[in-house]
């Protein structure tokens, strides 16, 4: 038996709690002079402070920012210096889009002591989304944040991964072509769902892409053929079959589509490019010599980019440049430039090659290559590498039977950005939380589960703690229109009309369609479900046509009318995309972009005309994720509402039961929220009063 020392023992539990009480002050709320956890006020100063606080927390949680400002003052007037009502302050400032404003009260309260390093992260974070650089992504590091392994605890999850495809609900489809079957795992490495193939099973699968219509295409090197499957993974038909002539193949590896939806496929065994519609017609193929040009040798990554075609030929080592119907343009890369390319995809407006342990991109104007990631020294053959919705690369390792999550090094030391967004008690004792997840870019982070998540209250587990879902599943969203009223009266009234009813037809009845007048004066127009604009008339509208439009006040107001609205949610303007004179006269453009992207809005725009916009209305398109479109786009407008549900949207909602005493609705209850995926985490605190009683 071991005899305890008990003055050891003492001593070393008092160093342990010496050593973790610093760490968790960092995150800890400090007690205010008014505002104390405890509910006790001490002055009359205190007591009127604590509710008008009181109203501010309640009005921000309403979406009533403005509000909020306005209560928060009124509670500072009664002191000065509280801590917790200054960072509050902040961050009401900040959904109203006045950034600056809300920095200098983080600061404020940052040099009282207060917030912590949790309060410090978010300043950075702030600061760092306020800087207009842009940014060459072709020069990134990525560094490994994760790995899903083809074998844990003796058990195969998969074998030989070759390709992925990531989803937009933040899964992957993961291509193994040793164990032949298509496998769907989550952010978490967990698997959700298997596919065998059709009914003979898939025959040496290499490649999986997207085609524009959401179906999925898969090449079956081993059987001469194309698998063609359903968004949701049901087999449909074939592509092509074994032979050497039109619509034939052997050995077919990587795959792309074209702008005009045909299909290319780089055919290893026939040492050229095949060529199909989208129904899976063969059209032509091509790759053999012509002027300047010997021929492919041995085509492999293959990727379409503007109006060119770009093939990797894995013996020469190079890149070439061809178009669209197969005639030879140029060498992009010199030969022996790789060792032994695979894939090629299109990442933004350049190339990325994967070649033996490095992933490659390309600059499709010069040529120059840059390494984004390094997979190690030991014997490695990377063969896919795909961005995923999170903002990860993606990369299969057929040699070492793996899957790595790749990241920006940026992003995996600086953790995640949690914010909760708004907390509901008003059937206390149950709470409702919403908070959003993003990494320090303002890239959202989905398919995050509930054992990602840990929600406490004054650092206790909560009760009964729900998952409620994730607003990126969600198939419906809240639309405002806006109407540019600065156009020539007449001039395209058939143009909007056409447009508007177009978008009211898409939407069917999923969401709220509002209507808005972009005049001097922003005018709403119309609410309700999208079928009682089924009939649109421009000529009904109330705003008067004028020289001038008033941009700044109409996005607010546009904006302002979805912050309560459904979880997705976006602005569409119907424009010829000229900003005019005094467009953003009352609240800058910048302050503008925070006060959207801050509230979580995406702005596209519908051309009348096909001309480029005027640099402020892009930069408010550019710096949400919303689109540009045409209104004579071949394919229609139909799929605009479609590409606005399927923005990536990182809220999501718990509810539990509180265990925490009210004083009859004065007291201020603290929650707590903590994110973890894979190597890197988040956590954000606030605050809320229950009912009075």
């Amino acid at each position: 038996m071991f005899k305890t020392n008990y003055k050891f023992l003492s001593v070393a539990l008092f160093a342990l709690l010496f050593a973790i009480c610093p760490i968790l002050n960092l995150y800890a709320q400090k007690d205010n002079a008014g505002l104390p956890f405890n509910g006790v006020v001490r002055s009359a100063e205190e007591g009127f402070a604590a509710q008008e606080f009181r109203r501010g927390v309640q009005a921000y949680y309403r979406g009533s920012f403005n509000e909020a400002v306005l209560q928060f003052e009124k509670a500072l007037n009664y002191l000065p210096e509280d801590n917790l009502i200054m960072d509050w302050m902040g961050k009401a400032y900040y959904h109203t889009g006045l950034e600056g404003t809300a920095l200098q009260s983080w600061n404020r309260v940052l040099e009282n002591g207060y917030g912590g390093l949790l309060l410090q992260n978010k300043v950075e974070i702030v600061r760092e989304r306020r800087v207009s650089s842009e940014i060459n992504e072709k020069n990134i590091r990525y560094t490994e944040a994760g790995v899903f392994p083809g074998n844990y605890n003796g058990n195969q999850i998969f074998s030989g991964p070759v390709s992925v495809l990531p989803n937009p609900n933040g899964t992957v489809w993961v291509l193994a072509y040793g164990s032949n079957e298509l496998v769907e795992i989550n952010v978490n490495g967990t698997v959700v769902s298997r596919i065998t193939g059709p009914i003979n099973g898939f025959d040496r699968p290499v490649d999986i892409i997207r085609l524009n219509d959401g179906n999925m295409l898969v090449s079956e090197s081993a059987g001469d053929r194309l698998a063609l499957f359903s968004k949701k993974g049901k087999f449909i038909k074939y592509f092509g079959k074994k032979g050497r002539g039109t619509g034939e193949m052997v050995g077919p590896q990587y795959m792309t589509q074209d702008s005009r939806q045909n299909i290319y496929v780089s055919d290893y065994g026939n040492s050229r490019i095949d060529v199909f519609d989208k129904d899976g017609n063969g059209l032509f193929y091509f790759g053999g010599p012509q002027k300047d040009f010997e021929g492919l040798r041995g085509p492999v990554g293959i990727a379409s980019l503007g109006d060119g075609i770009y093939v990797a030929d894995d013996i020469k080592g190079c890149v070439y440049e061809f178009d669209q119907a197969g005639n030879f343009r140029r060498i992009l890369c010199e030969e022996k430039t790789f060792h032994r390319p695979e894939s090629m995809k299109v990442w933004n407006d350049f190339l990325v090659v994967c070649d033996s342990n490095k992933v490659i991109s390309i600059d499709t104007e010069s040529g120059a290559t840059f390494e984004n990631i390094r997979a190690g020294n030991s014997p490695q053959r990377i063969t896919c590498a795909v961005p995923d919705v999170n903002g990860n690369i993606i990369v299969t390792d057929i040699k070492t039977n793996e899957v790595y999550i790749m990241s920006k090094m940026q992003e995996v030391v600086g953790g995640l950005f949690v914010q909760i967004e708004r907390v509901n008690a008003s059937k206390f004792p149950e709470i409702t939380v919403d908070f959003r997840v993003e990494n320090r870019h303002r890239g959202p982070i989905v398919g995050l589960r509930d054992n990602n998540f840990y929600v406490t209250e004054q650092k206790r587990p909560v009760s009964k703690l729900n998952f409620v879902g994730a607003s990126s599943e969600n198939d419906y969203a809240d639309i405002t229109v806006v109407i540019d009223r600065s156009l020539s009266e007449g001039m395209y009234d058939e143009q909007i009309n056409l447009v508007v009813r177009e978008l009211s037809a898409s939407m069917g009845q999923r969401g709220t369609l509002r209507i808005l007048s972009a005049g001097k004066i922003p005018v709403v127009e119309y609410i309700g479900n999208p079928s009682g604009a089924l009939q649109f008339n421009v000529n009904g509208l109330r705003t008067p046509v004028t020289k001038n439009v008033a941009w700044d006040l109409a996005l607010r107001l546009a904006v302002n009318d979805l912050i309560n609205g459904e979880k997705k949610r976006a602005v569409v303007l119907i424009s010829v995309g000229k900003a005019g004179l005094n467009a953003f006269d009352k609240y800058s453009l910048a302050e503008t972009s925070a006060y959207i992207n801050n509230n979580h809005v995406a702005v596209s725009s519908i051309l009348l005309v096909q001309e480029a916009c005027d640099e402020e209305i892009s930069y408010i398109i550019r710096t949400t994720p919303g689109k540009e479109y045409y209104m004579f786009r071949p394919e229609g407008l139909g799929s605009v509402i479609e590409d606005i549900i399927d923005i990536p949207n990182s809220l999501y909602t718990f509810r539990y039961v509180s265990a925490l005493t009210t004083n009859f609705g004065e007291k201020y209850l603290p929650v707590e929220v903590e994110v973890r995926l894979l190597n890197r985490s988040g956590r954000d605190e606030t605050g809320y009063f229950a009912p009075l009683q």
